[in-house]
């Protein structure tokens, strides 16, 4: 089974930075793409960013140009540096891990880290 643990939530007013952390362990082979899913008080999870295994990365409309994910293979950790935040990215971010099995692709996900931003 893979663990994947976030940290790197916290308040923070509006133009300010923070950075989350995915710390995956466990069973991580065939894990081949890391992502950041957010989730506002009543709004649907949306994509945030995305990177694959072979190192290409996606960002979704609303924080290109501010947010940038990374990783760091030999922590097996991803993350997410959040730049220029603004009130409206206030939300739970979740990681996210798509898994590769002999039968099936896993969805995994974290439990998730509060990122308030005040105006």
């Amino acid at each position: 089974q893979v663990q994947l643990v976030e940290s790197g939530g916290g308040l923070v007013q509006a133009g300010g930075s923070l950075r989350l952390s995915c710390a995956a362990s466990g069973s991580i082979f065939g894990i081949n793409a890391m992502r950041w899913y957010r989730q506002a008080p009543g709004k649907q999870r949306e994509l945030v960013a995305g990177i694959q295994i072979g190192g290409s990365t996606t960002y979704a409309d609303s924080v290109k140009g501010r947010f940038t994910i990374s990783r760091d293979s030999a922590k097996n950790t991803v993350y997410l540096q959040m730049n220029s935040l603004k009130p409206e990215d206030t939300a739970v971010y979740y990681c996210n891990a798509a898994q590769v099995t002999t039968t099936s692709l896993l969805q995994l996900w974290g439990q998730g880290t509060l990122v308030t931003v005040s105006s």
